[in-house]
C-alpha cells in the first residue's frame, strides 16, 4: 500500500450517488482514475489510481454499485492499480478576512 501524498493535476470529478464513493473521474491521457471518498465533515480524501484504462473507467462508471465495484475490481488489485493520496489543491494567495478583494470593492 502506498501512503505517499502528492500534489497532482486536477481531474474533473463526477459526483456519485453512493454511500462509499463521493465522486469519480478519469484522465485517459495518463490512464489515471481519481476517486473522492466521502467525509463526515469537509472535503473527502482523493486518491489517484494508475494504469486505469478508459474501458476500466467505463465499466466502473456503469456499475450499479460503485462501492461494490471498487471493492471487488479495484481495491484488491493494488499491484495492477497502484495509488497515491492527493493533496487538496489550495488557492494561491487567498485573501484574508482583513483584505478586500476587487469583488468586494465593486459591491460597496
Amino acid at each position: 500500500m502506498n501512503t505517499e501524498t502528492k500534489q497532482a493535476t486536477a481531474i474533473e470529478m463526477i459526483p456519485c450517488k453512493s454511500s462509499q464513493i463521493a465522486a469519480i473521474g478519469h484522465d485517459p491521457e495518463t490512464n489515471t482514475l481519481a476517486i473522492q471518498f466521502p467525509a463526515k465533515t469537509g472535503i473527502g480524501s482523493v486518491y489517484h489510481y494508475q494504469n486505469f484504462t478508459a474501458e476500466d473507467f467505463a465499466a466502473f462508471s456503469a456499475a450499479e454499485s460503485k462501492g461494490a465495484h471498487f471493492g471487488k475490481h479495484i481495491k484488491p488489485l493494488a499491484e495492477k492499480f497502484p495509488f497515491v493520496k492527493i493533496k487538496p489543491v489550495q488557492p494561491s494567495n487567498p485573501p484574508t478576512t482583513k483584505e478586500k478583494t476587487h469583488h468586494d470593492e465593486a459591491h460597496q
